[in-house]
């Protein structure tokens, strides 16, 4: 195989100068050495790819369209599956520190009755870590100061990619080109790379028939995140554990839910007019305080930017990965929020995907799309499990029939069921197969891990392999000087 030459193409970045270097297009990219990984996207979900590839000492860069760093959604719930991972990325005191106790949610009638609590507090004792709320805020800066600044490129907004057996080709709209080994895309619902992979797929006609259909919505929520609240007025802050509320609507077009967190401050969510919703949905009663409270309360200590009127959409699709390119989060599902595993979908993504490019044999593209598969074969089925769970859950706020009875067994589920649903749950508890293995003291057996175990046995193999080499070379070299001493 012929050789690969190489050579460099420097492009400024709002930090500094920084050099791609990219191979020839007319040769097999045989370069030895890690793969250069370019991602779309600073999100959560990207930001944790390239803290583990920073970690596993794969070359990476990070390109967010945004001058400015965003976060979408007021909070997220932290289950025991994440903190294992956390320990190994050394952020795990920190997201302690920073976040509260969440251990069930209250769902409430319009008259500020509470009609049932669906309590999680099993998942400590099970997975051997408490559930904890933190803002999406929070958690992202968290992350965002843990990836070398010189590897995030802003504003940098992608506009098309070509790839092959070359390497990958990407062109962004301030006239910038990059290349490199592997394209992740971790920009969001309306993923560009996503967008850009599918046109290809389509002009080639291998673009299966539901991944050609838009991505449909389910709901229109108004999402916003207030300044510091009244602990007198919301008094539940004064509460060492965070409060989840969620109150159905009965003659009125909405349901509303509601964290109260007292280390909540600002997150923007989008843009859209969000005036006449909020004068629509002012007088909504929520629980808590002195049993007066509506959502005026919150939109009034809320400022304008900080709140969106969105539409909530639904999908996973089957098209994960080509060639060089791959998705994680939700370019490559979008899941229903009331379930609550959005985020934690992208957490568990950017882990399997990590694993898999550290044991990359070559950077060739069969290889590639090898690792993609693995990928793909482990992830998806928890992405279509946390979309029907998604729609399960939103069938509680839901006003038809399905809904009343998905409340009813939600309120009457037996025990032993419930606590099997749990030990599902937090079974699930993925690591780094690079990092140091963290032991737990969960009650329930962490669950097979397809990445961690695979590439665990590769790196093995490969440790192996390198000391028998390492062996057999120097027992050539006693030989030599045996004989040149004789």
């Amino acid at each position: 195989m012929a050789s690969t030459t190489v050579e460099a193409t420097t492009i400024q970045s709002k930090d500094d100068d920084f050099v791609i270097y990219g191979p020839d297009c007319t040769v097999y990219n045989d370069t030895p050495g890690k793969p250069h990984v370019l991602i779309i996207g600073a999100g959560i979900a990207g930001l944790t790819l390239a803290l583990l590839l920073h970690k596993a000492g794969v070359p990476f860069d990070i390109f967010e369209k945004s001058a400015d760093s965003r976060t979408i959604g007021s909070a997220l719930y932290l289950g025991p599956d994440l903190f294992s991972i956390f320990h190994q990325l050394g952020i795990a005191e920190e997201i302690i520190e920073q976040s509260k106790p969440c251990h069930s949610i209250d769902v409430y009638s319009e008259n500020r009755e509470r009609q049932f609590r669906i309590d999680f507090a099993l998942l400590r004792e099970m997975g051997g870590y408490e559930g904890r709320l933190i803002p999406r805020t929070v958690i992202y800066n968290i992350l965002l100061s843990k990836v070398p600044p010189q590897n995030i490129h802003k504003p940098m907004r992608m506009l098309s990619m070509t790839q092959g057996e070359n390497g990958v080709h990407i062109r962004f709209a301030n006239g910038a080109e990059v290349e490199g080994d592997i394209l992740v895309g971790a920009d969001g619902a309306y993923s560009a790379v996503r967008q850009t992979l599918y046109e290809r797929l389509k002009k080639d006609n291998i673009l299966p028939a539901s991944d050609a259909k838009d991505l449909p919505f389910s709901c229109v929520c108004l999402a916003g995140h207030s300044g510091t609240l009244n602990p007198e007025k919301f008094t539940e802050l004064k509460d060492p554990q965070c409060h989840f509320y969620n109150t159905l609507g009965t003659d009125k077009p909405y349901s509303e839910s509601s964290k109260l967190h007292n280390n909540f401050r600002t997150t923007d969510w989008g843009e859209g007019a969000v005036g006449s919703m909020c004068d629509e949905i002012r007088d909504y009663p929520i629980p808590g305080g002195d049993g007066t409270l509506t959502l005026a309360d919150l939109i009034d200590g809320t400022p304008m930017s900080q709140m969106t009127k969105v539409m909530l959409e639904e999908k996973v699709f089957d098209t994960w990965y080509h060639c060089r390119t791959v998705l994680i989060g939700d370019a490559a599902h979008k899941i229903h929020p009331a379930g609550g595993q959005g985020a934690l979908l992208g957490f568990h993504d950017a882990i399997a995907l990590a694993n898999w490019i550290n044991v990359l044999p070559s950077k060739r593209v069969k290889h590639t799309e090898y690792i993609f598969k693995e990928y793909k074969k482990e992830r998806y089925p928890f992405a279509k499990a946390a979309y029907n769970h998604g729609r399960n859950m939103s069938n509680v706020s839901d006003k038809d029939l399905k809904a009343t009875i998905t409340r009813f067994i939600s309120k009457n589920m037996p025990h032993w069921l419930w606590k099997m649903f749990l030990t599902k749950i937090s079974a699930q508890r993925p690591q780094a197969a690079f990092l140091p293995y963290v032991q737990d003291n969960g009650t329930v057996k962490a669950a097979y891990q397809h990445s961690l175990v695979k590439t665990t046995k590769m790196m093995k193999d490969q440790a192996a392999k390198t000391a028998a080499a390492a062996a057999a070379a120097a027992a050539q070299d006693g030989a030599s000087n045996v004989v040149a001493t004789v």
